[in-house]
């Protein structure tokens, strides 16, 4: 391993010379614990999907090499964006940017921008609406949604800018003529402005009842559970989930053994989760599924360069990761009054980064299904001891779906689960 010798040099992106063949993206950079988690969500977040990878550490120097594919059929890629996004992680470039431009709570010194639009509602829209967004890098920190009697809608996003341009005329001209092309004649009026005190207020996520944060937030492992085993995908899960830690292989490294089913972002789950408990990777194999499995191998050690002995840690460890396999993100569908609401939830780093895409997928999922969402909202909720970020969605009754009925509520809830978990 070398030092780049600038830094754009830090990452490299071979685009595939066929289609259906692997892009590969290299990264050659200083070492610091979390570095692999924070590149795997970009790469989550600019829609692409992780085929295998290998990383490789002396302590100092990191080398990490990803085999990527595009996972949405209609995705543009914008290559240079995304070298970009993942010199900006690299140590050796940290300097040149102060920003962490991919935080979805970004510090104050980014500024937050109110994109406001009224307009005929129709079904779809949320989602049409979402997409231009991710088209355009512009990042979702909460959202507002409210269908009014006469078939309105009112729309608050709050978002940042990734490009971090929206700051100029031409971004935000360019933002408002897309939006205004997306609504068509529907639209009433769009407008573009800089986040207020209202931003702050729209963070405050209003209480969930006990029993759905019960179901929501709480960690099930038995089979009887009925808020996210609903399906024979989950049963699936909890039978292929297996993680060994073994500490006979080598004198300065834990070998953490991962086997499980495959899902989109799973990599970046399981970095994620080593990253908030503070350890290091040394070395490490992300390997192609077989017939939907995945094996993962890794070296790692604690924050000083020691291994994990305490059967504590081990088995806390253990128990988080087979929870992040299961339950990535976890979805219920419950009751609002006489109205019916799906919610999401996944939990948020440590360093306050939440999952890139949910919202995207969950109005894909709404969109194919031909339900239409009457309000929606994104909120943080502290449960567990944990920070999560929920997503809540009421739906509008008028759909082709019976939404009191358990088998029509199941199988909207599934196909939530499976588009967000890529399946």
């Amino acid at each position: 391993m070398r030092a780049p010798g600038e830094s754009e040099d830090a990452v490299v992106i071979q685009k595939a010379k066929k289609a259906g063949e692997a892009h590969v993206i290299t990264v050659n950079c200083p070492d610091r614990t979390g570095l692999g988690c924070d590149i795997c969500r970009i790469i989550l977040e600019f829609g692409l999907y992780i085929e295998k990878g290998d990383v490789t550490t002396d302590g100092v120097w990191c080398y990490i090499v990803l085999w990527v594919v595009p996972h949405y059929e209609s995705l543009i890629l914008r290559w240079s964006h995304l070298k970009n996004q993942l010199v900006s992680v690299c140590p050796s470039c940290s300097t040149y940017f102060v920003l962490n431009l991919m935080s979805p709570f970004p510090a104050s010194s980014t500024p937050v921008y109110l994109l406001k639009f009224f307009c005929l509602d129709r079904r779809g829209l949320l989602h049409d609406v979402t997409q231009v967004l991710i088209e355009l890098e512009l990042s979702i920190q909460t959202v507002k949604v409210t269908t009014t009697p006469d078939e309105r809608v009112l729309d608050l996003f709050f978002i940042t800018d990734n490009m971090d341009l929206l700051h100029t005329k031409k971004r935000q001209d360019e933002t408002l003529e897309h939006f205004r092309s997306v609504l068509g004649e529907s639209c009433i009026s769009c407008e573009l402005e800089l986040a207020g005190p209202e931003f702050e207020c729209h963070q405050n996520i209003p209480s969930l009842s006990p029993a759905v944060a019960q179901e929501l937030f709480t960690q099930h492992t038995d089979e009887d559970s009925r808020a996210q085993v609903l399906s024979d995908d989950m049963i699936k899960l909890k039978n292929s989930t297996n993680i060994t830690v073994d500490n006979s292989l080598s004198p300065a490294h834990t070998l953490l053994q991962i086997r499980c089913v495959d899902h989109r972002g799973l990599l970046y789950d399981v970095l994620r989760t080593l990253k908030d408990f503070d350890i290091k990777i040394s070395y490490g194999r992300f390997l192609p599924q077989t017939q939907g499995q995945r094996d993962l191998e890794l070296f790692v050690q604690l924050k000083d360069e020691k291994k994990i002995l305490d059967p504590d840690k081990q088995n806390s460890l253990s128990s988080r990761l087979k929870a992040e396999m299961l339950h990535p993100l976890r979805v219920i569908i419950a009751n609002r009054g006489p109205d019916t609401e799906i919610l999401v939830a996944n939990p948020v780093e440590l360093s306050g980064k939440g999952r890139p895409r949910v919202f995207y997928d969950v109005t894909l999922s709404l969109k194919v299904l031909g339900i239409c969402v009457f309000s929606a909202e994104i909120r943080r909720y502290t449960a567990s001891e944990r920070e999560w970020e929920v997503y809540r969605f009421l739906l509008d009754e008028n759909c082709l779906f019976e939404l009191g009925s358990d088998s029509a509520r199941n199988e909207i809830a599934n196909k939530v689960r499976r588009t967000l978990m890529g399946w």
